[in-house]
């Protein structure tokens, strides 16, 4: 996507033009101005016309301030005159700041005392219901946001910063967000580790020797994801695990050093097709299809219906993705051997996963 810039065509000092400075805006592109009549409802004229008047107010906040010094108190581009407006301490320069085409504002707080006091919050432990706190420049204070119901909880957080700080409680409970990717590391119980398989509405399918329902899981960066809800093995080596709102099912693959792979479906690939794998412990390999429907006879239980391939994988990259192409395969199994000799590998068809617990796959 071409992104959007601004160039100041000339150096000129804040007095000199009485309107904003002279600037070559490049033309967004088809796609951001699509975007942007969608999410703010504006018809293709008004999405053209705002992206001139934002650029225009880019450039313009740093001639106003450079214009109101020490007593600069913010700026913000408001939308329904499509102007910059500009907060200053000082009466006497608001007439400067109008005649460069912005509209000014007088208020009691400079951005360097809000800037201070937002500091002084950040060396302070918050409390749980607290979410978050800013400068909020249109309003001329530090705004600290707490979840409805619970402003007594951050009355002593806040007041620690003195009188500037005010709350504001909100609905908003922030959260990570974090992708379900195929070939990443989760972990089991705090303990074991395996590799995702691909995302399904819901969370995701994995090996089923590498949990049983209710086993607790953890992500690639150990915080909570969710649980086994469903698993098979032997027999099967299938399972399903069921993740929480803080983790979103993706179409893609982990490619360990090139662009993730965008599962497109699951059209299963014919014995010698090439095909790839990705694991938490070596990443990716490919190799070729070698047969399917194999029985394997592991120490643990017979497991039917394996495809066999001459892909290597060592232990950690069970459960992750195979793929054919842009097509699912299905997750990895067991094998022999290791990724400095070779080996031999075999993986659990994701159809029939699908197709047992009557899951959607992702895909992009």
């Amino acid at each position: 996507m071409k992104r959007m810039g601004v160039a100041v065509a000339a150096v000129l000092t804040a007095g000199a033009f009485a309107t904003a400075p002279p600037a070559a805006v490049a033309e967004p592109s088809a796609d951001l101005l699509a975007a942007v009549q969608r999410d703010l409802g504006l018809n293709p004229q008004q999405a053209a016309e705002r992206f001139r008047q934002e650029s225009a107010a880019a450039v313009m906040q740093h001639v106003a301030r450079g214009l109101a010094g020490e007593q600069f108190a913010g700026a913000w581009f408001d939308a329904a005159s499509g102007k910059l407006v500009v907060g200053v301490t000082d009466a006497a320069k608001a007439a400067a700041l109008r005649n460069i085409g912005t509209t000014p504002k007088v208020v009691a707080h400079t951005v360097a005392e809000l800037d201070a006091v937002k500091a002084k919050l950040d060396g302070v432990k918050a409390p749980a219901a607290v979410t978050g706190w800013f400068v909020d420049e249109q309003a001329n204070t530090v705004t600290v946001n707490v979840q409805r119901g619970q402003a007594d909880v951050a009355k002593s957080f806040v007041e620690s910063a003195g009188p500037l700080a005010r709350i504001v409680e909100s609905d908003e409970a922030p959260r990570l967000l974090k992708d379900v990717r195929g070939g990443d590391a989760y972990y089991i119980n705090n303990a074991g580790r395996c590799s995702i398989g691909f995302a399904v509405e819901g969370g995701f399918v994995s090996a089923g020797h590498c949990g049983s329902s209710g086993d607790s899981v953890a992500g690639v960066d150990k915080t909570p994801m969710g649980e086994f809800d469903r698993s098979s093995f032997p027999g099967n080596d299938y399972s399903f695990v069921k993740t929480n709102s803080s983790w979103t099912p993706t179409a893609k693959v982990n490619h360990y050093g090139g662009a993730d792979v965008v599962v497109s479906g699951s059209t299963e690939a014919a014995v010698g097709a090439s095909i790839c794998r990705s694991g938490s412990t070596t990443g990716w390999h490919c190799g070729k299809v070698q047969a399917k429907n194999q029985t394997v006879n592991y120490q643990e239980g017979t497991v039917q219906g394996l495809t066999k391939t001459d892909v290597c994988a060592e232990p950690g990259d069970s459960g992750g993705s195979w793929v054919s192409g842009t097509q699912a395969q299905g997750v990895t199994s067991g094998g022999s051997g290791n990724c400095t000799s070779g080996g031999t590998t075999y993986f659990q068809p994701v159809n029939e996963i699908l197709s047992a617990y009557s899951l959607k796959l992702i895909t992009g």
